[in-house]
Order: C-alpha cells, then structure tokens, then sequence
C-alpha cells in the first residue's frame, strides 16, 4: 500500500493508494556505501591518492554522494512531515557546503579568509540568475505564461536580500577593522541575525502561512499535489545512508581539496573560482529537482526549491563558518568587490520586477540568463 499526502490551500489530504511504493534507487544505495569503502582504503594505505585514475574515481563519488546526500534528506523530510522535513534537508545541505569550505580553507596555505564568501555569493547568483532563468525559459516555452504566488515570492526575496546585503555588502563600509571584514561583535550579530531571520522563515513558510508557499491556483496539479511517504524501513536505510553520505563527502573533499585548488590554478582561473565550483556542485541536486517541477507546470515548487536552496545557503552557512573561524586561526573575508556589489544588486532588483507580479514569460528567463554569462565570465575574468 502507498500513502500519499495531498496538499491543499485549505490543509492536508492523506490519501492511500496501491502501487509502487517510495524507495532508494541502487546508486543512492551504492554511492555512500562504494565511497566509505575508498576512503577506508585510502586511509588504509592500500590506494594511494597520487595516481590519477584514483582522483578520478573519487572525485566521481564525491558527486555521487552529493546526489545520494540529498536524495536521503529528501526522503526522511518526506517521512516526518514539517516543519522538521524542511529542517532536515537544509541541515544536510549545509553539511555538505561548509564540509566543502572548511576543506579548502584547511588545504589553504593562508586559511582561505575568502572561500566561504565566494561560495555564498557564488550560490546566490546561480540560483538568482542560472537557475531561476532555466526555470522561467523552459517552463514558459511549454506552458506559455506561469502563475507564482506572490507572498511567497516575495517572503524569499525579502529574506534572501537582506541577508546577502548583511553578508556580502555591509562589511565593505564598516571601519572597526580593516578591510571587508566585520569585527568579532559584528560578525556574531550578523551571524544570531542569519539563524534568526532563517528560523522565523521556516516558521512562516510551514505553520504559520504555509498556504503562501503552495501551488498557484491554476498550475496543472495545484489540486492534488502529491509526496509519497516512505515506509518506516526505507527511513531507517535513507538515515544510515545519509550518515555515510555526508561523511564521504566532507572526507572526499578534504583529500580533493589540494587537487582541485592545483586544476583552478593550471587552467589560468582566479581563486576566488573555487567558490563557483563549490556552489555549482551543493545546488546541482535541487537545481534539477527545481528545472524538472518547472517543466511540469509547477512554478511555485520550482521557486520553493531554487530560492530556498540560495536561502539556506547563505543563513546557515554564515553562522556556522563564523564558529568555526571562532575556534581557528582562519580569518574571514565577506565583502565582494565593486563589480560583484553591482552584479548581485542587479541581480535582487531584476528577481523583484521578474517574480513580484505573478506571472512569468521567457523573456523574463532570458533576461536573468543574460546575467548570469556576465557572472560566470566576471568570475573566470574579473
């Protein structure tokens, strides 16, 4: 038997039905469990990391357990409901960015002050910019126009550009210490702000006015949108498994971390690239799920998965960074340089007239499309 969870503007369905049940596909199952196998070997001595069909084998399973990671994630937050089930996979996919960051910062001769801040920036640009431009094209191209549900959109803007100002652009104008850095009263406001402003937005978004955040009335399953919940035995393997997943990849990216800083370096790209690679590997997941409800005619959840993936990872990340660096002799670098200010500004100001009056166009997607090339070039060529 399958129970389904059928949600309404009114409130929650439950609905059963025969059939196939939810379950782990064999790679979710096979990435965790092939990844903690090689780095037992390689911790053992019996694989050593300087050949580089090894480093191509590990870096295939750190993308693996990526994938597998928020598959997990997904599955135990369909089993416990919300508001947990939104906690639980921002939870994991903030293990799997700062694992990244402090990697590469550990790996760093100079503590890497920088690499948290291009990843933040980097994660919300792609999802401002890439992401919600995919969406917007390939959803409009099927379905014409697109209705999104305006207090919803609008609560992620609201949110998401406060933070990424707090972060990314305040420190460049503060004068207690020298540089786009905040001083250490600062930087733990900032970072009580981040967690704060977070946990008041999922507090909104699934108990207090939830209904913001669901299907805009004319979408093609708004009626009946439906979320198999797994069995309590597929919960219990999702656990484990996820467990393993983040494990590998934080262990993964720590033995990767030198080669991938050597690869940005001999193909002739700024470091600060490294943080569009971090961002670009932690969204993939979400960002597929996000293009594939858009295809669908489900705007609302294509926007829930792509905004709230840019939302948690820059108010989760942030405070835990800044503990870290509390307990390091890392420094941490914030503020973006000029042209990134004017990019990620443009950026917010675009979303806002794009998202803001309900309906959206390929024109639209085409337009935040356009600035995302200028981001990846600027990043490549600053």
């Amino acid at each position: 038997m399958r129970i389904k969870m059928a949600q309404k503007t009114g409130g929650l369905k439950f609905v059963a039905s025969t059939g196939h049940t939810a379950g782990n596909p064999w790679w979710t199952v096979a990435m965790p469990v092939l990844s903690v196998v090689f780095l037992a070997a390689v911790f053992a001595g019996l694989v050593p990391m300087l050949n580089g069909g090894v480093k191509a084998v590990a870096m295939v399973l750190l993308c693996g357990a990526i994938f597998a990671a928020v598959h997990h994630a997904e599955m135990i937050a369909a089993r416990v409901g919300e508001p947990f089930g939104s906690i639980i996979l921002a939870v994991a996919v903030t293990v799997i960015e700062v694992g990244l960051i402090v990697a590469l910062m550990l790996a760093s001769p100079d503590g890497g002050p920088a690499i948290a801040r291009d990843t933040v920036y980097s994660a919300v640009m792609i999802v401002l910019t890439g992401l919600i431009g995919l969406c917007l094209v390939l959803g409009s191209h099927r379905h014409f126009e697109q209705t999104i549900r305006v207090r919803g959109t609008s609560s992620y803007l609201a949110v998401l550009g406060t933070l990424a100002t707090i972060a990314l652009i305040l420190p460049n104008y503060t004068v207690s210490v020298e540089g786009p850095s905040y001083s250490k009263v600062q930087l733990a406001a900032v970072a009580l702000v981040s967690l704060g402003l977070y946990v008041a937005f999922l507090f909104v978004q699934t108990v207090r006015h939830r209904d913001y955040f669901l299907s805009a009335p004319d979408d093609s399953d708004s009626a009946m949108e439906q979320h198999v919940i797994p069995a309590n035995g597929v919960t219990i393997v999702s656990s484990i498994l996820l467990l393993f997943a983040l494990t590998a990849v934080v262990l993964l990216a720590k033995l990767l971390s030198p080669q991938l800083s050597s690869l940005i370096a001999q193909a002739g790209l700024p470091s600060e690239f490294t943080g569009v690679i971090i961002a670009g590997l932690v969204l993939a997941p979400e960002s597929i799920a996000a293009v594939r409800a858009s295809l669908a005619n489900r705007p609302q959840t294509s926007l829930n998965l792509a905004l709230g993936s840019a939302l948690a990872s820059i108010a989760l990340t942030i405070p835990v960074i800044t503990l870290f660096t509390a307990f390091s002799t890392s420094n941490l670098v914030l503020g973006v340089s000029p042209a990134k200010t004017v990019l990620l500004v443009l950026a917010m100001f675009v979303s806002v007239i794009t998202l803001l009056p309900g309906r959206t166009s390929v024109l639209q997607g085409m337009v935040h499309l356009g600035i995302f090339v200028i981001f990846i070039v600027l990043s490549a060529v600053p």
